[in-house]
C-alpha cells in the first residue's frame, strides 16, 4: 500500500482525517491473519471460558443466548496514554512543493499525515493522545485524551501546521523538548517527527531525547528526511545555489563534487544516531516522505503491544 496507491483514492478529500482514515482502512483490509492480535477494536472469535480466567472479556449476551461462558478473545479495553511531537521548523518545510504535488511529499506534510494516521489507530484502540508542535517557540500543546471533540481538535491544530507553512522558523529542539518531557507525567509513548537537523550540539540533544525516556516512558523516533536530496545528494550536475533555510546562509557549488564526501558523512550521522537511540532503547525509524505510511503502522502497533 503506497502513497501513489492510494492517491487516486484519497485525492478528493481534503480532509486530513479522512485522508487518514482511508489509508488506516486499507492497511486493516489487507492485513488478514495479522500477527498483531489485539489492533482490532472488536472481537477476533470466541473461546471457552476457563476457570480461574479473568471474567472482564465474558460475552455477557451470548451466554444469555446459549447458557455457555465465552470470552472475546484479543478484544482491546486498554487506555495506553501516547504524546505525539511535531518539529514544525523551516528545514521541515522542505522540499517546496510545486502545484501537482500533495501536501505529504514535503517533510512536514509526510509527519502530520503520519501522525494523523497514527492517531486514527489510537481511536480505533480507545487510547488517549496529546500533541506538541514546536519550532523556535513550543507553538502548540495538548494534553492525552481520547474523546472525539479533543481528537478534532488535534487534528485541526495539524492542518493549520500545513496551512500557515512555517518557512522561516530556526529549530529550538533542545529547549523544547525537555519542556515537554516535564509535561508529561504519566507513563506514556511518546512519538517524535523531526528531520534532526539542528544546530545544537549532539551531546545536548541527545541528552534532551534521553529526557522523554524519563518516568519510563516509550520513545519512538521518526526520522524523517527526503532520501533523494538530504542523504545521497542526488541533484544535477550543473551549478547550484543551496541556501539553509534557517540560517540563511549560502554556498553555490557542483553537486558532483561533494556528493560522495557528502554522502559520507551524512551516513556516519545517521549511523551515530541510531547508535545513541539504541543505547538510550529509543525506538529509531529512519523514514523517507517517498516512503508509504506502512512502517510507520507496524512500528506502532509493535511498540503498542510491547509497551506493557
Amino acid at each position: 500500500m503506497s502513497i501513489a496507491s492510494e492517491a487516486e483514492k484519497i485525492s478528493s478529500f481534503n480532509s486530513l482525517e479522512l485522508i487518514a482514515n482511508q489509508i488506516v482502512e486499507g492497511f486493516i483490509s489487507g492485513m488478514h491473519k495479522s500477527p498483531f492480535h489485539g489492533f482490532s477494536a472488536e472481537f477476533a472469535e470466541h473461546k471457552l471460558y476457563n476457570v480461574g480466567e479473568s471474567t472482564r472479556h465474558i460475552d455477557w449476551k451470548l451466554f444469555a443466548k446459549t447458557d455457555r461462558l465465552y470470552t472475546k478473545c484479543f478484544e482491546e479495553e486498554t487506555n495506553m496514554r501516547c504524546h505525539i511531537i511535531i518539529d514544525n521548523s523551516a528545514s521541515m518545510h522542505y522540499p517546496v512543493l510545486n502545484k501537482e504535488q500533495r501536501f505529504y511529499e514535503s517533510k512536514i506534510g509526510f509527519s502530520v499525515l503520519a501522525a494523523a494516521v497514527m492517531m486514527s489507530l489510537l481511536k480505533k484502540q480507545r487510547d488517549a493522545v496529546g500533541l506538541s508542535v514546536f519550532s523556535d517557540s513550543y507553538e502548540y500543546y495538548a494534553p492525552e485524551k481520547g474523546s472525539d471533540r479533543h481528537h478534532r481538535m488535534l487534528l485541526n491544530t495539524m492542518e493549520k501546521v500545513l496551512q500557515d507553512n512555517n518557512t522561516k522558523a530556526k529549530t529550538d529542539t533542545v529547549t523544547y523538548l525537555h519542556q515537554i518531557a516535564q509535561k508529561i507525567h504519566r507513563r506514556s509513548m511518546i512519538v517524535l517527527f523531526t528531520d534532526m537537523f539542528q544546530e545544537e550540539e549532539e551531546e545536548r540533544l541527545f541528552a534532551a531525547l534521553q529526557h522523554l525516556k524519563h518516568n519510563k516512558h516509550k520513545v519512538v523516533l521518526f526520522h524523517v528526511i527526503d532520501k533523494e536530496t538530504e542523504a545521497q545528494f542526488d541533484f544535477a550536475n550543473s551549478p547550484k545555489k543551496f541556501i539553509d533555510v534557517e540560517s540563511g546562509e549560502q554556498v553555490s557549488l557542483y553537486a558532483s563534487n561533494v556528493k560522495e564526501e557528502y554522502e559520507k558523512e551524512q551516513t556516519k550521522y545517521f549511523k551515530r544516531l541510531s547508535l545513541i537511540c539504541a543505547q538510550n532503547q529509543i525506538k529509531y525509524v529512519p523514514v523517507s516522505v517517498s516512503d508509504n505510511f506502512e512502517n510507520i503502522m507496524v512500528t506502532y502497533l509493535v511498540e503498542r503491544q510491547n509497551f506493557g
